[in-house]
C-alpha cells in the first residue's frame, strides 16, 4: 500500500462540494466535529481536518508478514514497513504492533515524533471510510481526519493529518 499524504482521494463531485461534510458521511462524526462537518463544505472540512502537507510524509506502508498463517487464537502482533520523511530526513523504519495505527505511532515514536492517540472513530461514507483521531503532544490536542475506499489507508491518513496539526499549531 502506497499511502501518501499529498493527495486527497476525494469523490465529491463539484454539486456535491457545496453540501456540508456531513452530508458525505453515513455515520455520526465525534461530538467535537460535529458543528464543523455540519457547517463547512466537503473540501473545507478536508482542507483544515486532513491537511496534504506538513513536516511527516508517510510512503511505502506495507504489513511484511501478511501472508503468515495465523498459529494461534486472539490478536498476533504483525510486522509492518514503512517509509516515512520527517522533514529533509527519510527512512525505512519497522515495527511490530497489533495493527497499523499501533505500528505507525511506534515508528513515529522511533523518529522523535512522540503522539498519543486519545481517541479513534472509523465511521463508513458511501465508498469510502472515514477515519477520525483526536492526537495529543507536547500538551497540544487536535482532531484529524483520513478519508480513502481502504480502511487501513482511511487510518494511516488520519494519524499523518493528526501529526501534521500538531506539528505546526
Amino acid at each position: 500500500m502506497n499511502v501518501s499524504s499529498s493527495t486527497h482521494p476525494t469523490t465529491a463531485s463539484s454539486a456535491s462540494a457545496s453540501m456540508p461534510f456531513a452530508a458525505h458521511v453515513d455515520g455520526r462524526t465525534p461530538r467535537a466535529l460535529r458543528e464543523p462537518a455540519e457547517r463547512k463544505s466537503f473540501d473545507e472540512f478536508l482542507a483544515e481536518y486532513a491537511p496534504t502537507s506538513g513536516p511527516l510524509r508517510l510512503g511505502q506502508w506495507t504489513c511484511v508478514d501478511d501472508d503468515r498463517p495465523g498459529r494461534r487464537l486472539g490478536p498476533q502482533a504483525r510486522q509492518y514497513q514503512a517509509t516515512l520523511a520527517v522533514g529533509d530526513r527519510i527512512a525505512t523504519s519497522r515495527a511490530a504492533a497489533c495493527g497499523p495505527v499501533a505500528a505507525l505511532t511506534e515508528m513515529l515514536h522511533e523518529h522523535g515524533v512522540a503522539i498519543e492517540m486519545t481517541a479513534f472513530h472509523q465511521v463508513p461514507a458511501g465508498d469510502h471510510t472515514a477515519t477520525f483521531i483526536r492526537g495529543s503532544r507536547c500538551g497540544g490536542e487536535q482532531w484529524a481526519m483520513g478519508w480513502s475506499d481502504d480502511s487501513t489507508d482511511s487510518a494511516l491518513r488520519a494519524v499523518i493529518a493528526c501529526v501534521n496539526r500538531l506539528l505546526t499549531e
